[in-house]
């Protein structure tokens, strides 16, 4: 099971000189992209337990649009370990103008992480398929 979210770094975002994004903010669409993912499997936002590792790759900045990828990839009775990906897509242009952007030619890997959430046994309300469990 796979899921993704596109997000456009604002100035808001930027915390360092340079229009630099905090790595905090990625880990946040992690967290956006792991509630969805649980969601669809369990029918409840769990909770993220905790991450194994994380690897800030490339520089994000106000202005750039990331998309954040995840996928589950192990299933316990309560735990799901997922790994993640975010890649920068589209990024402004100030060289050209105050509002020119572009496309991306070859998208450029962010982040990489992987962690584990939590849907205790009493919050899980899905079946396999994604109905509904009443008992």
């Amino acid at each position: 099971m796979k899921a993704t979210v596109r997000s456009r770094m604002s100035q808001a975002d930027a915390h360092y000189g340079g229009n630099l994004v905090d790595g905090a903010r990625l880990l946040a669409l992690f967290g956006d992209v792991a509630t969805e993912l649980l969601i669809r499997h369990d029918g409840d936002e769990g909770l993220f337990r905790a991450y194994d590792a994380v690897e800030f790759l490339a520089p994000v900045h106000a202005g750039d649009y990331v998309e954040a990828t995840g996928e589950m990839v192990r299933v316990g009775a309560t735990s799901r370990a997922m790994k993640f990906e975010a890649w920068k897509v589209i990024a402004p242009r100030p060289d050209l103008n105050d509002s020119a952007a572009e496309l991306l030619a070859e998208p450029v890997l962010v982040c990489r992480a992987s962690g584990t959430c939590v849907v205790p046994k009493d919050k899980q309300r899905l079946k396999a398929g994604g109905r509904v469990s009443h008992g």
